[in-house]
């Protein structure tokens, strides 16, 4: 067999080079381990992996059998046959057996000649040289098949002999190739010129542009700090000077409780030893034997009288409710302070989060600007990959590995599963939806504006209704929280996930029907 033959039978038909690591499938055809494993892995999906050249499938990943047999044959092939490789540009005309790189081309005889070949080239003036070239007849007019020679300035075009003389081109003005090129580079060297001139003033503005907004954005990052830290200076005050309020308030009216008790204490005394009087009064009438003396003695009943009404009263009992009632006062105060300071400061600005189509299931429309996923009966015809959903979900193209982050999203009439996930998730299965695995974490609606959450397939259902479009979710990667959030007034606290994450986080939404459109993305200091 022939050299070019052989090699024609030891190319890949996938990647068009000769083998590397060639393997079998079970049909009985080669090809590059890497090459294989591509097209399985990109081709693959809904059980089947196809063959590329006889397109027979197989229901699952077929083994890969690498043939020691044509590794041999390749092996010995490259080795005698080096040059082979190393020849990548135009080859000698006349060197059949063997090719041989070219070293000038001849317009007249429409060949590529080696330095052998060349030695024996005519050297008549109607063979002209130039440097290798693979498409000759393009130096040839198409009309008188002579070497283009000249350039028509009216009609833009390159001529030959004929054409001026005798062709469509007579009585035109003409200028020689290499005059009409040096014209053109000249031409082309003053735009050059000019496009560089704007060039240099196009990145002297972008330069300005960026560094203004630079100085403008560390302006209002050091306003905001001064404006926050003033702020906390004050809460700092007001905290402390309503602390030592309480605590005086608590001590004075410890204080007047304690008189109050005291003098209670006292008069109790008093009308304990008066009563003790009495009580011996009454024995020594109950054991005189006399009933004489015993009749003519006050009558003991009006020492029995019932007391006056308010005689025990100690007149400060409710002393400590007032405290508590002061204590809880102060505590809703703070309490309501804090959410306001949580749900207004967020010190930088929101960043975009995108959603990375590639992931999107075919059931999903992408909107344009990459933030909005809507549910569809039309089926899209985006092709069948690893990284896509199979049911009705897509997440970001961004993750997250460290850090404090938040994202918004609004919901349109959907039934939506919003949270985060990690990129080693499931994409084909129905375990795969967001919170029915160990690898997401979601926020899902039941029905009657009810929703619940869920990890791991375990259900944490949310007791009150939701009455807002609006969610927030927040990571706080380092901590291994998850917190989502109904955008409410005052803005609500739902539920926070607590984790070790051990993989970047994806933002995540599923969608049933309707729209739901991420908002943005910000790091944040407080939530």
């Amino acid at each position: 067999m022939a050299s070019a033959d052989l090699r024609r039978e030891l190319l890949c038909s996938i990647c068009k080079d000769i083998y590397k690591d060639p393997v079998t499938l079970r049909c009985g055809h080669n090809f590059c381990w890497v090459c294989i494993e591509r097209v399985l892995d990109t081709e693959g999906g809904y059980g089947k992996y196809p063959c590329p050249e006889c397109r027979a499938t197989f229901q699952k990943w077929p083994p890969l059998q690498k043939n020691i047999t044509l590794c041999n044959v390749v092996e010995n092939f490259v080795s005698t046959h080096p040059h082979q490789e190393e020849i990548t540009g135009i080859r000698c005309t006349y060197c059949i057996k063997s090719p041989v790189p070219a070293v000038r081309s001849c317009l007249h005889c429409e060949a590529s000649l080696c330095n052998n070949h060349l030695k024996v080239h005519s050297k008549g003036p109607e063979h002209v040289l130039t440097d290798p070239m693979t498409s000759l007849e393009t130096k040839k007019c198409s009309v008188h098949k002579k070497i283009l020679e000249y350039y028509c300035t009216e009609d833009d075009a390159c001529i030959c002999v004929s054409c001026s003389l005798v062709g469509e081109h007579r009585g035109h003005q003409v200028e020689t190739l290499d005059e009409a090129s040096e014209k053109k580079k000249k031409k082309m060297t003053n735009c050059l010129k000019k496009l560089s001139t704007k060039r240099k003033k196009t990145e002297e503005r972008i330069q300005w542009t960026l560094g203004e907004k630079l100085k403008k954005a560390q302006e209002k990052a050091a306003g905001e700090a001064e404006r926050v830290t003033a702020l906390f200076i004050d809460i700092r005050r007001w905290v402390d000077d309503l602390e030592k309020k309480v605590l005086s308030e608590i001590s004075r009216r410890e204080k007047d409780m304690s008189l109050s008790l005291s003098d209670v204490i006292q008069k109790l005394e008093i009308k304990k030893d008066e009563l003790s009087r009495k009580m011996r009064h009454i024995e020594e009438l109950c054991n005189m034997t006399d009933p004489l003396t015993v009749l003519q003695k006050p009558d003991p009943s009006d020492l029995c009288d019932p007391e006056k009404k308010g005689d025990e009263d100690t007149g400060g009992h409710d002393g400590g409710d007032r405290c508590a009632e002061l204590i809880s006062h102060v505590s809703h105060t703070l309490s309501a302070m804090i959410r306001d300071i949580n749900v207004t400061f967020h010190v930088q600005d929101p960043v975009d989060i995108l959603l990375d189509v590639n992931t999107a299931a075919n059931n999903l429309l992408i909107s344009e600007d990459l933030k909005t996923a809507t549910w569809t009966e039309i089926r899209q015809s985006r092709p069948v990959t690893a990284e896509r959903f199979q049911y009705n979900q897509v997440m970001s193209g961004r993750r997250f590995t460290s850090g404090r982050h938040y994202w918004d999203v609004d919901i349109s009439g959907s039934v939506l599963w919003v949270g985060m996930c990690y990129p080693s998730i499931d994409r084909r299965r129905r375990q795969s939806r967001i919170g029915d695995n160990n690898k997401s974490w979601g926020l899902y609606g039941v029905c009657n504006n009810l929703y619940c959450l869920k990890h791991d397939s375990k259900v944490i259902p949310l007791p009150h209704q939701i009455s807002s479009d609006r969610f927030r979710i927040c990571l706080d990667y380092e901590a291994g929280q998850l917190s989502f959030y109904e955008l409410c007034d005052p803005i609500r606290h739902l539920h926070t996930f607590t984790a070790a994450f051990s993989e970047p986080l994806h933002a995540a939404l599923s969608v049933y029907k309707g729209s739901i459109m991420i908002s943005g993305a910000a790091v944040r200091n407080d939530m």
